[in-house]
């Protein structure tokens, strides 16, 4: 295996002892780990980034939906709150998993261009989410342009909907649809497909045009007036980012 080419599980284990610097000349755990999260003995903490273009504090509720998920259907120790850090610091590198959405347009600076490309290609995941729920928004285009500027033009590709991602815990055919899309807000479009950069074999960033963020943003008591708990695909994508 390559220094690269670690799984997540390894990634964890690396920041969680504070040994991320073997993984490459740029070592990872050279930043202070979120929030002292690993230093509690939690398998997973839920960390949010922040930039400073755009409007990156969105669905506010959605991450303690998915830490309650995880909670409910895996052994994982989940660490109860969610952690916000600034794609800038150095301290988002030693993260199992990191979410970035927004509405807005996104135009990432030195540092954390530098940090995103750095995180992903040494191992990190991240799940980036378009709270437009459009394919030619301000925020799809402007995030796609980054993506594309850092890893290649032709990097972010489609997810076959036999991707290990949708039965890494439970099983689906394909991405789900979001109630936004069922309604004909945003682009007027179901988007049937996921995108995805991998490296070295690897998905690195799960990237959604179906707004997760905000179908899952509701007070968690609300749950049990759903037919199907709508946040098990979380579950899948956070499972996934673990083991991979």
């Amino acid at each position: 295996m390559s220094k690269t080419a670690i799984t997540r599980a390894g990634f964890l284990r690396l920041a969680a002892a504070g040994l991320a610097s073997a993984l490459t000349a740029r070592p990872l755990a050279a930043a202070p780990r979120p929030g002292g999260a690993a230093a509690g003995g939690y398998d997973f903490w839920f960390t949010r980034l922040k930039y400073n273009s755009g409007d990156w504090d969105v669905d506010q509720r959605m991450p303690a939906n998915l830490i309650t998920s995880l909670i409910d259907y895996t052994n994982l120790r989940v660490d109860p709150k969610e952690h916000t850090l600034a794609l800038a610091d150095p301290a988002m590198l030693s993260a199992p998993f990191c979410y970035l959405a927004g509405h807005k347009a996104v135009e990432f600076s030195q540092a954390e261009r530098r940090n995103f490309e750095r995180y992903v290609r040494n191992g990190g995941f991240v799940f980036v989410d378009d709270c437009n729920h459009d394919i030619d928004g301000l925020f799809a285009k402007s995030f796609e342009a980054q993506m594309a500027g850092i890893f290649g033009s032709t990097a972010m590709k489609k997810l076959p909907n036999d991707h290990p991602l949708y039965s890494s815990f439970f099983t689906f055919k394909g991405p789900p649809a979001t109630s936004f899309e069922l309604n004909g807000w945003g682009d007027d479009l179901i988007h049937d497909y996921l995108k995805g950069i991998t490296i070295n074999g690897r998905l690195g960033v799960l990237y959604s045009n179906k707004d997760y963020g905000c179908e899952w943003d509701y007070d968690w008591r609300n749950k049990r007036f759903l037919a199907e708990d709508n946040t098990r695909f979380g579950v899948n994508i956070i499972m996934y980012a673990l083991s991979n």
